[in-house]
């Protein structure tokens, strides 16, 4: 086999279109442009979404109102009725006060979401004597839970401190700036 011999493998390579070189060679006059009009002319494109200057769809149609709040948070919720239904059903079961917490509802299969705060609503009765340990409470579920000789005990947030800003007098290491009227004074008595 000499270096004449090689060529590529049958079907790997196709021969190049040579389009607006005559009627012979299949693709001459518009070169497959077609005829006049802004896509056949050079740089002519039309985008996708251009509806040839009628009001495109995009513009046309409503749009949903409102906004999405940054600032909600998700919560987990639980009534005081269902708290009292659960007990009666034998399913939240422990000495007197019994503890109800977020651990203990999961625990028990009666809470579903996990990892979102804890939040008691005063929807129903409640009778039995608990100690509810929640991130929130409504007012009503509160009272009720009071009422029934129960405690309602919110979970404490750990405080951060946060550093002072710098170049302010509470920073430590850090004098007051003397006014200038001071200044001046020390001048003269020197």
């Amino acid at each position: 086999m000499k270096l004449h011999d090689l060529k590529p493998a049958p079907g790997s390579t196709k021969k190049r279109i040579r389009a607006g070189r005559g009627i012979a060679a299949g693709r001459g006059k518009t070169a497959g442009y077609g005829t006049k009009g802004q896509t056949s002319r050079s740089g002519g494109s039309i985008p996708a979404w251009f509806e040839g200057g009628q009001t495109p769809i995009h513009i046309r149609i409503p749009k949903l109102r409102g906004f999405t709040n940054i600032s909600r948070v998700e919560v987990a919720v639980v009534n005081v009725g269902s708290i009292q239904e659960w007990i009666d059903a034998g399913r939240l079961k422990g000495a007197a006060p019994l503890t109800v917490n977020a651990d203990v509802l999961t625990a028990a299969g009666l809470l579903k979401t996990r990892g979102k705060p804890l939040k008691v609503l005063g929807s129903g009765q409640l009778t039995a004597k608990v100690f509810v340990m929640a991130d929130s409470y409504t007012a009503s579920a509160k009272s009720k839970i009071e009422a029934a000789g129960g405690t309602a005990q919110v979970y404490e947030t750990p405080v951060v401190p946060t550093a002072p800003v710098k170049g302010s007098p509470a920073t430590p290491g850090k004098r007051a700036p003397r006014s200038k009227p001071a200044a001046k004074a020390e001048a003269q008595e020197s």
